[in-house]
């Protein structure tokens, strides 16, 4: 419609029953278009939804291992860190060191090492075994297809 007052285009828009919209107000002069609002903002809306609804979130499940675990209990948490990683979740591997166990974190790190390379057929180290604290603990990814 070309430059005009700010006044002409209310009446314009009024005089067409619908709402002056300002998109780009910093611009020199500011634009503005008409639009029937309400169904612009349920437009708007809508977009919103449909963006969320293609949004990927990716759940991170955790895993507590314990350094003196056994054969069969290892097995059963290799199995369920399977199960999830093959859904396509992360998967946090945590262990917990008590008492006297904090003097043989080499058992610890074997099992956690043993843990990762049993997993590394299906999912990749994203972040390394760490200690912090008592706690050592690392994220596991699933491979890409």
């Amino acid at each position: 419609m070309g430059t005009m007052s700010k006044w002409d285009a209310l009446n314009k828009a009024q005089e067409e029953n619908l709402d002056l919209l300002c998109v780009a107000p910093n611009a020199q002069p500011p634009v503005c278009k008409m639009v029937d609002y309400g169904r612009y903002r349920f437009e708007q809306q809508k977009k919103a939804k449909e963006a969320k609804k293609k949004q990927a979130v990716t759940e991170l499940k955790p895993l507590r291992l314990s350094p003196v675990i056994d054969t069969n209990d290892f097995n059963t948490k290799l199995k369920q860190a399977t199960g999830w990683v093959n859904e396509g979740k992360k998967v946090k591997v945590d262990m917990r060191f008590r008492g006297r166990m904090m003097t043989r974190q080499e058992v610890g790190i074997k099992i956690m090492n043993e843990f990762i390379e049993k997993m590394s057929e299906i999912a990749v180290v994203d972040k390394q075994p760490k200690l912090e604290g008592n706690i050592m603990s690392c994220t596991l990814t699933p491979k890409k297809k």
